[in-house]
C-alpha cells in the first residue's frame, strides 16, 4: 500500500480511527510516554499518554520532497501558556515565543509537501489564540471548515493547494465572516 497522508504533528493520534493506518506517516517532534496522576480515568488513579511517531520531525522543516503526498493532516500545538508539568501541554504540545512564525513556516511546509491539488486538513482549538490570528500566517484560503467541540472552540479546516501554489489570500472581510 501507497503512503499518501501526512501527519506531521501526530501527538497521540486521538483524531485518527485507525492509529496506526498504513496509508499514513506520523511524525512528531517528540517521543515519549507521560503516566500522569488522575483519579478520573483508571482504577489505578493514572492516565497514560503514548506519543509514538513512525518518524521524528519538525513540522516547520519537513523531511519530504516537494510535492509528496495528497493530503496532509495538520494539527500543530494550539497552547502558548502552560505549566511545566501541564496535562494538556503534555497532550497537545506547547508553542514556542515564537509560535507565529513557527506556524507560518509549518503551513509553508505542510503547502510545499503536498501535490498540486493536494488537500490539507487543518485543526485548530482557539482556547488561547483566535482562529482570526492563525488564518493570516499562510498565502492560503480555505475551501471550507466546521466548528466542533464542546464548547465551539475548535476549528475545522479544508484547504487545496493550487496546481502551481500561488497564494489565495483570505482577506480581512473574510476573517470577519465566518472564517474567525
Amino acid at each position: 500500500m501507497s503512503v499518501h497522508v501526512l501527519d506531521p504533528c501526530c501527538g497521540s493520534r486521538m483524531m485518527w480511527f485507525d492509529k496506526t493506518d498504513p496509508r499514513a506517516i506520523f511524525g512528531d517532534q517528540r517521543s515519549e510516554i507521560i503516566t500522569v496522576t488522575d483519579r478520573t480515568h483508571c482504577d489505578d488513579g493514572t492516565r497514560t499518554l503514548r506519543i509514538e511517531p513512525d518518524t521524528l520531525m519538525d513540522f516547520r522543516s519537513l523531511p519530504f520532497a516537494d510535492g509528496s503526498f495528497k493530503l496532509v493532516a495538520f494539527d500543530p500545538p494550539h497552547l502558548v501558556r502552560a505549566g511545566p508539568k501541564s496535562w494538556l501541554a503534555a497532550k497537545y504540545g506547547k508553542l514556542t515565543d515564537d509560535w507565529r512564525a513557527d506556524l507560518a513556516a509549518g503551513f509553508a511546509e505542510c503547502f510545499r509537501v503536498l501535490e498540486p491539488h493536494g488537500v490539507l486538513v487543518f485543526k485548530w482549538n482557539e482556547t488561547q489564540v483566535k482562529l482570526r490570528e492563525i488564518l493570516p500566517l499562510t498565502l492560503h484560503k480555505p475551501l471550507f471548515g466546521q466548528v466542533s467541540g464542546r464548547a465551539g472552540m475548535t476549528h475545522w479546516l479544508v484547504f487545496m493547494k493550487t496546481a502551481t501554489n500561488e497564494a489565495t489570500c483570505v482577506t480581512p472581510a473574510q476573517l470577519e465572516g465566518g472564517l474567525g
